[in-house]
């Protein structure tokens, strides 16, 4: 079973529309997955609204755990807090924020900035993660993420050794935009023994961590998973 809580479809930057990114998971043996596309506070509203009513959609029709979220991209610091709750209070189940990747112009102090908002459940490809940084996601319970997205997988091995290092929870994603980016079980395999983590704690990052995301998201549901 894969979990894979970071993607992107037709709303943003992905290649697929919402439901084709979801069918394509259910076929590639994904037992979740969560539509994340980039938003700031001025397109939340129009994505969240289209992205919950795919993901009821899917839910109710096929044996896969469609979850409607969102990734803040390139917000200033003093709005991430703010634009992470309304994305809540929209509908967004999962709200993850756009890190500071090592190839792109990230606001510096962005990481911070959603490590400490406790509307933010996930940071994404943070970069050259500071340790301050990872004790923050370790202290508020985010999740850091390892991905397979091209470039922005270059520091994985740094963020799960610090991870690692002061127990911080990892998540494997893909940040896919496109049919090609989706995992399949070797390859998740595969990445995270790359960053240096051994069985046990690939084992957690793969099984134990994803559950764990889902079992806060069953107020959301009408039958909890």
């Amino acid at each position: 079973m894969i979990y894979d809580f970071h993607t992107h479809t037709s709303l943003s930057d992905g290649a697929l529309s919402p439901m084709e990114l979801i069918r394509r998971a259910l076929v590639n043996n994904y037992g979740a997955i969560t539509l994340t596309d980039h938003a700031a506070i001025g397109s939340l509203s129009r994505i969240i609204q289209e992205t919950a009513e795919v993901c009821a959609l899917a839910r109710s029709s096929w044996d896969i755990l469609a979850i409607p979220g969102i990734e803040l991209t390139h917000v200033p610091l003093q709005a991430i807090t703010e634009t992470a709750q309304k994305a809540k209070e929209l509908g967004a189940w999962i709200v993850v924020v756009h890190g500071e990747t090592i190839i792109e112009p990230v606001e510096k102090g962005t990481n911070q900035a959603a490590l400490r908002s406790p509307y933010v459940d996930i940071l994404a490809h943070p970069g050259l993660l500071t340790l301050e940084e990872a004790k923050l996601a370790a202290a508020n319970g985010i999740f850091l993420e390892i991905t397979t997205r091209e470039g922005h997988c270059l520091t994985n091995g740094h963020v799960a050794s610090l991870a690692k290092q002061v127990g911080a929870k990892l998540l494997l994603n893909t940040d896919a935009h496109g049919p090609q980016d989706l995992l399949a079980p070797s390859l998740a395999d595969d990445v995270l023994r790359g960053t240096g983590l051994d069985e046990a704690t690939c084992h957690q990052v793969l099984n134990v961590n994803p559950q764990e995301l889902i079992k806060k998201l069953n107020s959301y549901l009408s039958r909890p998973v």
